[in-house]
Protein backbone atom coordinates (compact mmCIF):
# COMPACT_ATOMS: atom_id res chain seq x y z
CA UNK A 1 0.00 0.00 0.00
CA UNK A 2 1.59 3.12 -1.08
CA UNK A 3 1.49 6.41 1.42
CA UNK A 4 -0.99 7.97 -0.84
CA UNK A 5 -3.53 5.04 -0.24
CA UNK A 6 -2.63 4.84 3.72
CA UNK A 7 -3.19 8.30 4.05
CA UNK A 8 -6.66 7.68 2.60
CA UNK A 9 -7.67 4.99 4.11
CA UNK A 10 -6.87 6.13 7.67
CA UNK A 11 -8.16 9.58 6.55
CA UNK A 12 -11.29 7.72 6.00
CA UNK A 13 -12.09 6.23 9.63
CA UNK A 14 -10.84 9.41 11.61
CA UNK A 15 -13.30 11.69 9.60
CA UNK A 16 -16.17 9.10 9.44
CA UNK A 17 -15.05 8.63 13.96
CA UNK A 18 -15.10 12.51 13.79
CA UNK A 19 -18.05 13.31 11.64
CA UNK A 20 -19.98 10.78 14.03
CA UNK A 21 -19.04 13.10 17.08
CA UNK A 22 -19.76 15.65 15.35
CA UNK A 23 -23.49 14.99 14.32
CA UNK A 24 -23.92 13.63 17.92
CA UNK A 25 -23.05 16.77 19.82
CA UNK A 26 -25.21 18.62 16.99
CA UNK A 27 -28.13 17.42 18.20
CA UNK A 28 -27.84 19.50 21.18
CA UNK A 29 -28.70 22.78 18.88
CA UNK A 30 -30.33 21.39 15.82
CA UNK A 31 -31.36 24.54 13.66
CA UNK A 32 -34.43 25.40 13.08
CA UNK A 33 -37.22 24.19 10.58
CA UNK A 34 -39.57 26.03 7.84
CA UNK A 35 -37.13 27.91 6.24
CA UNK A 36 -33.81 27.60 3.84
CA UNK A 37 -31.33 25.78 5.55
CA UNK A 38 -28.21 27.95 4.84
CA UNK A 39 -24.49 27.32 5.43
CA UNK A 40 -22.64 30.06 4.71
CA UNK A 41 -18.97 28.89 2.99
CA UNK A 42 -16.44 31.68 3.08
CA UNK A 43 -16.84 33.11 6.53
CA UNK A 44 -13.29 34.92 7.74
CA UNK A 45 -11.64 34.69 11.42
CA UNK A 46 -8.67 35.06 13.22
CA UNK A 47 -6.97 34.59 16.50
CA UNK A 48 -4.98 37.05 18.44
CA UNK A 49 -1.66 36.23 18.06
CA UNK A 50 -2.14 36.05 14.51
CA UNK A 51 -3.66 39.42 14.50
CA UNK A 52 -0.38 40.97 16.60
CA UNK A 53 2.28 39.41 14.14
CA UNK A 54 0.04 41.12 11.29
CA UNK A 55 0.04 44.17 13.54
CA UNK A 56 3.98 43.98 13.79
CA UNK A 57 4.15 43.71 9.53
CA UNK A 58 1.62 46.75 9.43
CA UNK A 59 4.07 48.79 11.55
CA UNK A 60 7.68 48.14 8.88
CA UNK A 61 8.03 49.78 5.65
CA UNK A 62 7.11 47.07 3.38
CA UNK A 63 6.08 48.02 0.05
CA UNK A 64 4.02 45.35 -0.36
CA UNK A 65 -0.09 45.30 -1.50
CA UNK A 66 -1.13 43.10 0.83
CA UNK A 67 0.37 45.60 4.00
CA UNK A 68 -2.49 48.29 2.68
CA UNK A 69 -5.11 46.80 3.50
CA UNK A 70 -3.25 45.35 7.04
CA UNK A 71 -2.48 48.61 7.84
CA UNK A 72 -6.27 49.65 7.42
CA UNK A 73 -7.64 46.87 9.46
CA UNK A 74 -4.67 46.45 12.44
CA UNK A 75 -3.54 49.50 13.01
CA UNK A 76 -5.62 52.63 10.94
CA UNK A 77 -9.01 51.44 11.00
CA UNK A 78 -11.40 53.49 9.22
CA UNK A 79 -15.74 53.91 9.59
CA UNK A 80 -15.71 50.84 6.80
CA UNK A 81 -12.55 48.61 8.18
CA UNK A 82 -13.45 49.32 12.33
CA UNK A 83 -15.53 46.61 12.37
CA UNK A 84 -13.63 43.97 11.02
CA UNK A 85 -11.26 42.85 13.50
CA UNK A 86 -13.60 42.56 16.41
CA UNK A 87 -15.89 40.70 13.91
CA UNK A 88 -12.88 38.03 13.11
CA UNK A 89 -11.84 37.47 16.70
CA UNK A 90 -14.98 36.65 17.49
CA UNK A 91 -15.70 32.36 17.12
CA UNK A 92 -18.31 32.68 19.58
CA UNK A 93 -21.57 34.37 20.71
CA UNK A 94 -21.01 37.56 18.95
CA UNK A 95 -20.86 35.70 15.93
CA UNK A 96 -23.51 33.46 16.32
CA UNK A 97 -25.96 36.28 17.06
CA UNK A 98 -25.50 37.78 14.21
CA UNK A 99 -26.29 34.71 12.18
CA UNK A 100 -29.31 33.99 14.05
CA UNK A 101 -30.34 37.94 13.23
CA UNK A 102 -30.39 36.51 9.56
CA UNK A 103 -31.27 32.98 10.01
CA UNK A 104 -27.81 31.35 9.00
CA UNK A 105 -27.23 28.32 9.98
CA UNK A 106 -23.76 27.47 9.76
CA UNK A 107 -20.40 29.40 8.98
CA UNK A 108 -17.14 27.50 7.30
CA UNK A 109 -14.93 29.19 9.53
CA UNK A 110 -11.13 29.86 7.85
CA UNK A 111 -8.27 32.02 8.52
CA UNK A 112 -8.54 35.44 7.26
CA UNK A 113 -6.37 36.50 4.64
CA UNK A 114 -3.54 36.70 4.41
CA UNK A 115 -2.83 33.82 6.70
CA UNK A 116 -0.22 32.81 7.40
CA UNK A 117 1.75 32.82 4.87
CA UNK A 118 3.53 36.15 5.06
CA UNK A 119 5.33 35.47 8.16
CA UNK A 120 8.57 33.68 8.37
CA UNK A 121 8.68 29.81 8.18
CA UNK A 122 8.98 29.05 11.77
CA UNK A 123 6.12 31.74 12.66
CA UNK A 124 4.20 30.23 10.11
CA UNK A 125 4.13 26.65 11.07
CA UNK A 126 3.67 27.11 14.75
CA UNK A 127 0.55 29.47 14.42
CA UNK A 128 -0.98 27.51 11.60
CA UNK A 129 -1.47 24.97 14.12
CA UNK A 130 -2.50 27.06 16.85
CA UNK A 131 -5.16 28.66 14.18
CA UNK A 132 -6.55 25.07 13.45
CA UNK A 133 -6.26 24.03 17.36
CA UNK A 134 -8.39 27.64 17.81
CA UNK A 135 -11.01 26.96 15.28
CA UNK A 136 -11.24 23.55 16.35
CA UNK A 137 -12.20 24.51 19.65
CA UNK A 138 -14.93 26.80 18.27
CA UNK A 139 -16.43 23.98 16.54
CA UNK A 140 -16.58 21.72 19.38
CA UNK A 141 -18.13 24.23 21.12
CA UNK A 142 -20.74 24.97 18.77
CA UNK A 143 -21.00 22.02 16.57
CA UNK A 144 -24.16 23.12 15.17
CA UNK A 145 -23.21 26.36 14.14
CA UNK A 146 -19.67 26.07 12.67
CA UNK A 147 -17.21 24.00 10.66
CA UNK A 148 -13.85 24.78 10.22
CA UNK A 149 -11.05 25.35 7.37
CA UNK A 150 -7.59 24.56 8.22
CA UNK A 151 -4.55 26.29 7.33
CA UNK A 152 -0.89 25.30 6.58
CA UNK A 153 2.12 27.11 6.01
CA UNK A 154 3.33 26.29 2.28
CA UNK A 155 6.68 27.30 2.93
CA UNK A 156 7.37 24.16 4.58
CA UNK A 157 5.48 21.51 2.34
CA UNK A 158 7.04 18.64 4.70
CA UNK A 159 5.69 20.20 7.72
CA UNK A 160 2.43 21.62 6.47
CA UNK A 161 1.53 18.13 4.68
CA UNK A 162 2.23 16.90 9.01
CA UNK A 163 -0.45 19.59 9.90
CA UNK A 164 -2.94 18.65 6.81
CA UNK A 165 -2.84 15.38 8.18
CA UNK A 166 -3.52 16.45 11.77
CA UNK A 167 -6.37 18.55 10.85
CA UNK A 168 -8.54 15.92 9.30
CA UNK A 169 -7.45 12.77 11.10
CA UNK A 170 -7.02 14.52 14.50
CA UNK A 171 -9.05 17.02 14.12
CA UNK A 172 -12.08 16.75 12.40
CA UNK A 173 -11.87 20.27 9.91
CA UNK A 174 -13.68 20.16 6.62
CA UNK A 175 -10.70 20.73 4.37
CA UNK A 176 -7.98 23.46 3.68
CA UNK A 177 -7.54 27.12 2.94
CA UNK A 178 -4.45 28.90 1.20
CA UNK A 179 -4.35 32.58 0.53
CA UNK A 180 -3.32 31.86 -3.17
CA UNK A 181 0.47 32.70 -3.59
CA UNK A 182 3.49 32.28 -0.83
CA UNK A 183 6.51 34.49 -1.86
CA UNK A 184 4.93 34.81 -5.50
CA UNK A 185 4.73 31.18 -5.92
CA UNK A 186 1.91 28.76 -6.63
CA UNK A 187 0.84 25.52 -5.85
CA UNK A 188 1.24 24.59 -9.69
CA UNK A 189 4.78 24.29 -8.87
CA UNK A 190 6.13 20.59 -8.18
CA UNK A 191 7.92 21.69 -4.80
CA UNK A 192 4.29 22.33 -3.70
CA UNK A 193 3.21 19.14 -4.93
CA UNK A 194 3.44 17.13 -1.64
CA UNK A 195 0.60 19.67 -0.69
CA UNK A 196 -2.11 18.48 -3.75
CA UNK A 197 -1.25 14.83 -3.18
CA UNK A 198 -2.23 14.98 0.55
CA UNK A 199 -5.40 17.15 -0.04
CA UNK A 200 -6.37 14.31 -2.99
CA UNK A 201 -5.01 11.71 -0.50
CA UNK A 202 -7.30 12.90 2.57
CA UNK A 203 -10.22 13.30 0.12
CA UNK A 204 -10.32 17.33 1.44
CA UNK A 205 -11.27 20.17 -0.78
CA UNK A 206 -8.82 22.96 -0.66
CA UNK A 207 -10.08 26.57 -0.81
CA UNK A 208 -8.02 29.04 -2.33
CA UNK A 209 -8.91 32.34 -1.00
CA UNK A 210 -7.95 35.64 -2.49
CA UNK A 211 -4.66 37.71 -1.31
CA UNK A 212 -3.21 40.95 -3.32
CA UNK A 213 -1.06 40.72 -6.33
CA UNK A 214 2.26 39.40 -5.81
CA UNK A 215 4.75 41.60 -5.61
CA UNK A 216 5.94 40.41 -9.49
CA UNK A 217 2.92 41.64 -10.69
CA UNK A 218 1.69 44.76 -8.24
CA UNK A 219 2.43 47.70 -10.10
CA UNK A 220 -0.53 48.29 -12.29
CA UNK A 221 -2.75 47.61 -8.90
CA UNK A 222 -1.50 50.45 -7.06
CA UNK A 223 -3.51 53.08 -8.52
CA UNK A 224 -6.51 53.57 -7.07
CA UNK A 225 -6.32 50.96 -4.44
CA UNK A 226 -7.02 48.50 -6.54
CA UNK A 227 -5.03 45.76 -5.31
CA UNK A 228 -7.97 43.94 -3.18
CA UNK A 229 -11.09 43.19 -3.81
CA UNK A 230 -12.46 45.97 -6.39
CA UNK A 231 -10.15 43.80 -8.91
CA UNK A 232 -6.35 42.26 -7.60
CA UNK A 233 -8.05 39.75 -6.01
CA UNK A 234 -9.66 37.83 -8.42
CA UNK A 235 -6.97 38.69 -10.86
CA UNK A 236 -4.52 37.06 -8.36
CA UNK A 237 -6.76 34.40 -7.89
CA UNK A 238 -7.62 33.58 -11.35
CA UNK A 239 -4.31 33.38 -12.38
CA UNK A 240 -3.60 30.77 -9.80
CA UNK A 241 -6.10 28.68 -11.16
CA UNK A 242 -5.21 28.73 -14.94
CA UNK A 243 -1.83 28.14 -14.00
CA UNK A 244 -3.20 24.96 -12.25
CA UNK A 245 -5.05 24.21 -15.00
CA UNK A 246 -1.98 24.70 -17.91
CA UNK A 247 0.50 22.74 -15.85
CA UNK A 248 -0.40 19.29 -15.78
CA UNK A 249 -0.82 19.70 -11.91
CA UNK A 250 -4.43 18.16 -11.85
CA UNK A 251 -3.45 15.67 -14.49
CA UNK A 252 -0.92 14.16 -11.62
CA UNK A 253 -4.10 14.56 -9.29
CA UNK A 254 -7.26 14.07 -10.93
CA UNK A 255 -9.08 13.72 -7.81
CA UNK A 256 -7.79 16.96 -6.07
CA UNK A 257 -10.93 19.33 -5.24
CA UNK A 258 -10.15 23.18 -5.20
CA UNK A 259 -12.59 25.48 -3.98
CA UNK A 260 -12.64 29.29 -4.87
CA UNK A 261 -15.20 31.43 -4.23
CA UNK A 262 -16.42 35.00 -5.46
CA UNK A 263 -18.75 33.54 -8.21
CA UNK A 264 -15.33 31.93 -9.54
CA UNK A 265 -13.19 34.60 -9.68
CA UNK A 266 -14.42 35.45 -13.25
CA UNK A 267 -13.12 32.03 -14.23
CA UNK A 268 -16.44 30.39 -15.59
CA UNK A 269 -16.82 33.50 -18.08
CA UNK A 270 -13.48 32.98 -19.50
CA UNK A 271 -13.75 29.36 -20.20
CA UNK A 272 -14.65 29.37 -23.77
CA UNK A 273 -11.21 31.58 -24.56
CA UNK A 274 -9.31 29.43 -22.09
CA UNK A 275 -10.61 26.08 -24.23
CA UNK A 276 -9.52 27.84 -27.35
CA UNK A 277 -6.03 29.57 -26.77
CA UNK A 278 -5.14 26.97 -23.97
CA UNK A 279 -5.79 23.64 -25.75
CA UNK A 280 -3.86 20.68 -25.11
CA UNK A 281 -0.30 20.53 -27.30
CA UNK A 282 0.09 24.22 -27.53
CA UNK A 283 3.57 24.08 -25.73
CA UNK A 284 1.65 23.31 -22.55
CA UNK A 285 1.62 20.14 -20.31
CA UNK A 286 -1.95 19.89 -19.82
CA UNK A 287 -3.69 16.94 -21.06
CA UNK A 288 -7.28 18.57 -21.06
CA UNK A 289 -8.94 21.26 -21.98
CA UNK A 290 -8.90 23.90 -19.06
CA UNK A 291 -13.09 23.54 -19.25
CA UNK A 292 -12.68 20.12 -18.56
CA UNK A 293 -10.60 20.37 -15.49
CA UNK A 294 -12.96 23.21 -13.94
CA UNK A 295 -15.68 21.32 -14.38
CA UNK A 296 -13.90 18.07 -12.82
CA UNK A 297 -11.56 19.30 -10.35
CA UNK A 298 -13.36 22.79 -9.10
CA UNK A 299 -16.54 23.98 -7.37
CA UNK A 300 -17.09 27.43 -6.39
CA UNK A 301 -18.85 29.88 -4.01
CA UNK A 302 -20.79 32.96 -4.25
CA UNK A 303 -19.21 35.03 -1.52
CA UNK A 304 -19.60 38.77 -1.90
CA UNK A 305 -21.59 38.32 -5.59
CA UNK A 306 -25.15 38.91 -5.25
CA UNK A 307 -25.62 38.63 -9.15
CA UNK A 308 -28.33 36.39 -10.10
CA UNK A 309 -27.78 36.84 -13.71
CA UNK A 310 -24.02 35.68 -13.23
CA UNK A 311 -25.13 33.13 -10.96
CA UNK A 312 -27.35 31.72 -13.28
CA UNK A 313 -24.90 31.70 -15.65
CA UNK A 314 -22.25 29.55 -13.96
CA UNK A 315 -25.12 27.34 -13.16
CA UNK A 316 -25.47 26.75 -16.27
CA UNK A 317 -21.82 26.48 -17.51
CA UNK A 318 -20.37 24.43 -14.53
CA UNK A 319 -23.32 22.39 -12.90
CA UNK A 320 -25.45 23.58 -10.09
CA UNK A 321 -23.46 20.50 -8.33
CA UNK A 322 -20.42 22.76 -8.20
CA UNK A 323 -22.17 26.21 -6.62
CA UNK A 324 -22.34 27.14 -2.83
CA UNK A 325 -23.84 29.62 -0.86
CA UNK A 326 -21.15 32.78 0.85
CA UNK A 327 -21.43 35.56 2.32
CA UNK A 328 -17.74 36.45 2.89
CA UNK A 329 -18.57 37.65 6.79
CA UNK A 330 -17.28 40.01 8.23
CA UNK A 331 -16.17 41.92 5.07
CA UNK A 332 -20.06 41.52 3.01
CA UNK A 333 -22.83 42.35 5.04
CA UNK A 334 -24.99 39.19 6.07
CA UNK A 335 -28.17 40.70 5.07
CA UNK A 336 -27.98 41.14 1.89
CA UNK A 337 -26.17 37.60 1.25
CA UNK A 338 -29.31 36.07 2.85
CA UNK A 339 -31.87 37.50 1.03
CA UNK A 340 -29.66 36.65 -2.73
CA UNK A 341 -30.01 33.51 -1.95
CA UNK A 342 -33.29 33.35 -0.54
CA UNK A 343 -34.74 35.34 -3.45
CA UNK A 344 -32.54 34.46 -6.74
CA UNK A 345 -34.35 32.96 -9.29
CA UNK A 346 -33.70 29.45 -8.42
CA UNK A 347 -35.74 25.64 -8.89
CA UNK A 348 -36.12 24.41 -5.25
CA UNK A 349 -33.34 21.50 -6.02
CA UNK A 350 -31.35 24.48 -6.81
CA UNK A 351 -31.61 26.24 -3.56
CA UNK A 352 -31.23 23.45 -1.58
CA UNK A 353 -28.06 22.31 -3.46
CA UNK A 354 -26.52 26.11 -3.08
CA UNK A 355 -27.72 26.71 0.38
CA UNK A 356 -26.83 23.90 2.02
CA UNK A 357 -26.34 20.26 0.31
CA UNK A 358 -23.41 21.23 -1.93
CA UNK A 359 -21.55 22.68 1.05
CA UNK A 360 -22.62 19.23 3.04
CA UNK A 361 -20.95 16.69 0.06
CA UNK A 362 -18.21 18.95 -0.76
CA UNK A 363 -16.55 19.60 2.72
CA UNK A 364 -18.54 16.98 4.78
CA UNK A 365 -20.34 18.56 7.05
CA UNK A 366 -23.09 16.63 8.99
CA UNK A 367 -25.29 18.43 11.46
CA UNK A 368 -28.66 16.62 11.97
CA UNK A 369 -31.55 19.04 11.75
CA UNK A 370 -35.44 18.57 12.01
CA UNK A 371 -37.17 17.06 8.83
Amino acid sequence: MDRRTALGVMSGFAAAAAADLREIHAQESTPRRGRLFKIATEEACSIPEIAEELRNIARTGWDNLDVLLIRDVYLRPSRTTARFLPSLLDIGAHRIEEMDAHGVDMHLLSLTAPGVQMFDTETAVSLAQLANDRLAEAVSAHPARFAALASFAPQDPKRAVKEMERAIRELGMNGFVVNSHTNGEYLDQPKYWPILEAAEALDAPIYIHPRAPSDGMAAPFRDYRMEAAVWGYGCEVGTHVVRLMLSGALDRFPKLKIVIGHMGEAIPFWLWRLDFMGAPGERRPNQLKPSEYFRRNFAITTSGVEDPLALRYCIDRIGVDSVMWAIDYPYQPTAPAVKFIETAPLSDEEREKIAHGNAERIFRIRVARES
